[in-house]
């Protein structure tokens, strides 16, 4: 990559993704002059050699600690190798890498820019309770964020360095803590985000790794706990020294 050209690191979390693992990383180097790091969130199956085979770093975990635990991860490895910008892109095909650069020309004016559904771009169909969770959720973080966000359970992010920093001290490892209260956490740390419209893509093959039931309980847990942070002090941004 050129001297004159900022590294970006692309962050793949993969549990059990051999199907579609390759795919993704070759749709990647495809997008962008992009670094690539899989991590392999103790995957049982061959998810490690195929994603190295197509040409990405991994970085391999013992077993699985679920998407946050492998995100803070390679938000370690971000930071530790001098990276400025990062971006989740999930192993599952779902997010497009032609979305990449989009998503992260949302930092030139925010810390963490989110890569969003329901935005008047693509059609995601989600019905039922688990639509209404999201939609107080996205209501609920808004008021947070001070700034109008449609899909905050998205997990295709990009971040700067400050939120780099913010991931590696605190990045839940509970299923969706990894979108919702890190971004609530960060919000409150005093970092700016954004949303970008983006169309979201069915997922390759095989099942996501939480079933709709308790994808939905989870939803509407959060809706409650989330209620809470409105009472929360926001933290005032400090900016870096010049």
């Amino acid at each position: 990559m050129s001297e004159s050209v900022e590294r970006v690191l692309v962050i793949v979390p993969a549990w059990n993704e051999e199907h579609n693992v390759g795919a993704t990383v070759r749709g990647i180097r495809e997008a962008g002059p992009y670094d690539i790091a899989v991590v392999d969130d103790g995957s049982t199956d061959a998810t490690a050699e195929v994603a190295r085979d197509a040409g990405a770093v991994v970085l391999t975990l013992p077993f699985n600690l679920g998407v946050g635990g492998a995100m803070r991860t390679g938000f370690t490895y971000a930071r530790r190798h001098g990276y400025r910008k990062a971006i989740q892109v999930d192993a599952d095909g779902q997010h497009n890498p032609a979305d990449i650069a989009r998503v992260l020309d949302g930092l030139e004016h925010a810390d963490i820019s989110i890569g969003a559904r329901f935005a008047d771009v693509g059609d995601y169909p989600v019905k039922g309770p688990r639509r209404w969770a999201m939609v107080v959720l996205a209501k609920v973080l808004s008021n947070v964020a001070k700034t109008r966000l449609t899909d905050v359970t998205s997990g295709f992010r990009a971040a700067n360095d400050r939120a780099i920093d913010q991931y590696v001290r605190y990045y839940p490892a509970e299923y969706l803590g990894d979108t919702i209260d890190s971004l609530v956490a960060a919000v409150h740390g005093g970092l700016r985000v954004t949303q970008v419209p983006v169309a979201m893509r069915p997922r390759a093959t095989g099942r996501p790794s939480q079933n709709a039931v308790g994808a939905t309980i989870y939803l509407l847990r959060s809706v409650f706990a989330l209620g809470l942070a409105v009472l929360r002090p926001r933290r005032r941004r400090t900016e870096p020294p010049a």
